[in-house]
């Protein structure tokens, strides 16, 4: 699994891309290949965690979705993660 840490600015393209990645986010979802997803409780990034099996397979999928490329939205860490419970 991928752990992805956002960091957020106040930019308005920030909320106005973010409809379309929460659908795009429902949809992996229902695949299987986000496990969670959500911003921190003061709105200033998000936390996302994926099921993929590399880090080919997780920049593909952040590829797609230009919400991590939009003014306002930084991707601070992609970090691996293995976890022993859940």
């Amino acid at each position: 699994m991928w752990l992805v840490e956002l960091s957020f600015t106040d930019a308005p393209e920030r909320l106005a891309a973010r409809p379309a990645h929460r659908e795009k986010l429902a949809a992996l979802h229902e695949k299987g290949r986000v496990r969670m997803a959500g911003p921190l409780a003061d709105d200033s990034g998000a936390v996302l965690v994926f099921d993929v099996p590399d880090r080919a397979a997780l920049d593909q999928l952040l590829g797609e979705d230009p919400y991590y490329s939009t003014e306002g939205v930084r991707v601070e860490q992609l970090r691996e993660w293995r976890p022993i419970l859940g």
